[in-house]
């Protein structure tokens, strides 16, 4: 089974409400290292049925508490971000996002993802995911393509392991 991932399983769980309620208690559920400090504590409150509180919409069902189990337990696994070679293509029809590199070590996995948008901007971030347990072999090449309407001119940064660049 595979070990479960703060960014993708973990965070996900805790809503924009769950946050903001722990915020005043000094932990702001979205930010890994604070999740990983108290896991514990989060643990006990989450099996006890007091986390999140009746009057929020909890307790969490009995699936999303064994994931949170099983990711303390798997090492607070987390993404990473990546590094790449990027290049943006402006067509008539799209926007064009590739990403091109060799990934740290052998079985790792990655992609582009999208990170945020506003009126004004969009940014993509670069994801690898370490395989759970070291793979024999060279690391892979990649490639990853996104694309978007030639239309949506808004500002186009990419986040990746050296930081966020405008393209």
């Amino acid at each position: 089974m595979r070990t479960p991932v703060y960014e993708l399983h973990i965070q996900p769980m805790f809503r924009a409400t769950d946050r903001d309620h722990m915020i005043p208690f000094g932990l702001n559920l979205w930010e890994y290292d604070a999740v990983v400090e108290h896991a514990q504590h989060v643990l006990e409150r989450l099996e006890a049925g007091t986390m999140p509180t009746r009057a929020l919409g909890g307790p969490w069902p009995q699936e999303w508490i064994d994931l949170f189990r099983r990711w303390k337990e798997g090492g607070f696994k987390r993404l990473e971000l990546g590094k790449a070679q990027f290049a943006v293509t402006r067509s008539p029809s799209a926007v064009t996002v590739k990403a091109t590199g060799t990934y740290p070590a052998a079985g790792f996995l990655g992609w582009l993802q999208l990170e945020s948008e506003s009126d004004t901007a969009k940014t993509y971030v670069l994801y690898f995911e370490a395989p759970d347990a070291p793979v024999a072999g060279e690391a892979d090449e990649f490639e990853f393509k996104e694309r978007y309407s030639s239309s949506d001119t808004r500002t186009l940064f990419i986040h990746d392991s050296t930081g966020v660049q405008e393209h």
